[in-house]
């Protein structure tokens, strides 16, 4: 789940934008800004993933703003002016969007954040992790990974599966992912499978012998292309 802020001064293109992030799952808005200076009051005491920015505001343009930020969430530039596109690299941004922005260009954007995060969705740690602890009944129990199938988010909790037991755990997805190797693959907002499980595949859905995970929409480029190697 990727926390976002929308940071316009037009108020019609902020409802469109905040319209456009309620229909994508992995992303939740936590606020809006008509000017720069109260987007970063709000960036001083929140945590925020990614920054869906203007560029043309009153008193602080967006790249003034991106200037006053020590290491800044990721940034999507939301703009009526092409001739900014340039200025942008040396920012760093995920994207750069034409206004009026559909949604289906706005969803090619997320896609964009997805692949440029992967830290979020692929663990840094070294593909020899062989167990972690996890809190489960009033204890730390061990989970041995090579015996995991798949996992299952259950809100504030996550359910283990094995080929013959399931164990729950009071963690979130993204929380329980920081601490799996790269053999862990999430492909979907509510599922991380285990890739060396994987007996089949399609652009659709993950085959665990007989169990049918579905890979979710704006998973299927970053799942796909991991798969496929």
């Amino acid at each position: 789940m990727f926390r976002c802020i929308v940071v316009d001064d037009e108020p019609l293109a902020r409802s469109l934008l905040e319209d456009h992030i309620a229909e994508v799952p992995i992303l939740e808005h936590v606020g809006s800004f008509r000017n720069a200076m109260d987007a970063f009051a709000f960036l001083n005491k929140n945590q925020v993933d990614v920054i869906f920015l203007d560029i043309q505001m009153p008193k602080l343009t967006g790249f003034d703003f991106l200037k006053s930020i020590q290491n800044p969430p990721k940034v999507i530039l939301t703009t009526a002016y092409r001739e900014y596109a340039l200025d942008s690299y040396e920012f760093g941004i995920v994207d750069y969007i034409l206004k009026p922005i559909t949604f289906d260009r706005f969803f090619k954007a997320v896609n964009k954040l997805q692949l440029s995060n992967l830290e979020l969705d692929k663990p840094s740690k070294t593909s020899d992790v062989e167990s972690i602890f996890v809190y489960a009944n009033k204890k730390q129990i061990k989970i041995e990974l090579e015996d995991v199938l798949y996992i299952e988010s259950l809100k504030d909790y996550v359910k283990i599966h094995f080929l013959d037991k399931k164990v729950v755990v009071k963690e979130q997805l993204s929380q329980l992912l920081s601490r799996l190797p790269q053999t862990f693959l999430r492909v979907h907002r509510s599922y991380i499978v285990n890739t060396k499980k994987i007996s089949a595949f399609t652009a659709k859905d993950i085959e665990i012998g007989t169990i049918e995970i579905p890979i979710g929409g704006t998973y299927k480029d970053l799942v796909l292309n991991n798969l496929r190697g």
